[in-house]
């Protein structure tokens, strides 16, 4: 997959600025441009579409000096720019929300936040878009399964945003994750056990909670005595 061309559009300098570093230390994505308001954002996404070069993402501030972000991606549509936006913005209303969702936005990140918070954001679209990238995309007529899709759409949501299944712990499954972040390979379930002291059942609900939300990748295991079994390997930032 070739990296994703991203659009900051930031009227504050610094933040601009930061938000543009973020981008460039994260693989997978590459810098196209920083736009300070919506008028030069539409411009910058036109001429790049023109030129065989599209946005295919856009880091959209809600409150800019000309526009607010929901008009500039009611204006992208309307042009025929199909660029996915992840809104970054300090609004917390939740009609602001209701509305960022209708006009296509992906993600919605609240301002201020870290680099890690930035770099999981970005990496679940990520991954979201690897999810759909099947050999036959842009083949007209091409289909995903049920699963393709719901695993798609997970990934877009952090574990976090997850609901817990009952027996679930937030302090265990954030032990898990520190524990798969820290992993080169893959591990099964046993050995998760073995090193978090945690029962193989247990170990093993937790990880398949994980592959479901599209934070760990999940293929069988073969070459062992008896039943193959599942191997785990992490998929979300390790930042």
């Amino acid at each position: 997959m070739s990296e994703i061309r991203v659009l900051v559009v930031e009227d504050e300098p610094i933040a601009a600025a930061a938000h543009a570093a973020y981008v460039g230390r994260l693989d997978g994505f590459v810098l196209a441009g920083s736009a300070a308001d919506g008028q030069s954002a539409l411009r910058l996404m036109t001429e790049s579409a023109a030129a065989g070069t599209p946005i295919e993402l856009v880091l959209l501030d809600m409150n800019l000096p000309d526009l607010h972000g929901l008009d500039i991606a009611r204006r992208m549509r309307a042009a025929g720019l199909f660029a996915d936006i992840i809104a970054i913005t300090a609004v917390r209303e939740l009609n602001i929300v209701r509305s960022a969702v209708a006009t296509g936005v992906v993600q919605y990140l609240i301002k201020p936040f870290t680099y890690a918070t930035f770099a999981d954001k970005l990496s679940s679209y990520r991954q979201f878009r690897e999810q759909l990238a099947t050999p036959a995309a842009g083949t007209y007529g091409a289909v995903a399964s049920q699963g393709e899709v719901d695993r798609a759409f997970a990934s877009l949501r952090a574990p976090s945003e997850l609901p817990l299944p009952k027996g679930l712990a937030v302090s265990t499954l954030e032990s898990v994750q520190e524990f798969m972040k820290g992993q080169s390979g893959a591990v099964s379930a046993s050995e998760v056990m073995a090193a978090l002291g945690m029962s193989r059942v247990t170990a093993r609900r937790y990880l398949e909670y994980l592959a479901d939300a599209g934070r760990v990748s999940r293929t069988a295991r073969y070459g062992a005595p008896g039943r193959p079994e599942n191997e785990y390997r992490w998929r979300g930032p390790t930042s």
